[in-house]
């Protein structure tokens, strides 16, 4: 069964916030893309978000085996991943932005080659996988059966939509990088924005169980 209209608005509208909020990944998409180029700029972009297929999978195996070993330690799961996520939105209001992009040359590189490090960079970061088993089970419903294959679909859909802006930051990236660094202070209200949204979710989730 596909998630509901009301699973994927809720959760694509959290996704495209997390994922445009200035954070390691699209900050190195948009030095990519100032430092070499447009092509470049989006083949590291695209890898970055593809790499995120890794996690889903991972997440979507986890969920499966802890609802076969048990529905307590999911409920379990539910409620430590809220509790982190309360955690990532505190230390996001505690942001004093700031953000820079490098506009620094750098080394030539072919486009397979920075797609592949922007897929491998972003597979093995063990920060991401702690927050896909986070977030992703925030938008299961267990009513509507198989939460892994919730899961996955979730997954793929954060995926879809990084790969969309991580494109869009990667072609953009002269124009964004220039504004950012002009604007250092936007980071940091993007940042309170993203906070409160893990916040809320996190407290919800904790809530609810």
């Amino acid at each position: 069964m596909l998630i509901s209209p009301e699973q994927l608005i809720g959760f694509l509208g959290a996704a495209m916030l997390i994922t445009i909020s200035p954070g390691p990944d699209n900050l190195m998409v948009l030095s990519v893309g100032v430092s070499r180029g447009r092509r470049q700029g989006m083949a590291f972009g695209i890898g970055c978000a593809l790499g995120c297929l890794s996690h889903t999978l991972l997440a979507a195996l986890g969920v499966s085996a802890l609802i076969a070993a048990s529905p307590l330690a999911f409920g379990a799961l539910k409620v430590a991943g809220g509790a982190y996520l309360v955690w990532l939105g505190i230390g996001a209001l505690r942001s004093r932005g700031g953000a820079r992009v490098p506009q620094a040359g750098l080394p030539d590189e072919s486009l397979a080659r920075l797609f592949a490090k922007g897929c491998f960079a972003n597979v093995i970061n063990p920060k991401v996988v702690l927050f896909f088993f986070s977030f992703l089970p925030q938008f299961v419903v267990a009513q509507r059966g198989d939460a892994s294959w919730q899961t996955a679909q979730l997954g793929l859909v954060f995926t879809l939509q990084a790969v969309v802006l991580f494109s869009l930051l990667g072609y953009f990236s002269g124009a964004v990088g220039a504004w950012i660094n002009r604007h250092p202070g936007a980071g940091m209200w993007m940042d309170r924005v993203a906070g409160a949204v893990f916040i809320g979710l996190g407290l919800k989730l904790i809530a609810s169980r």
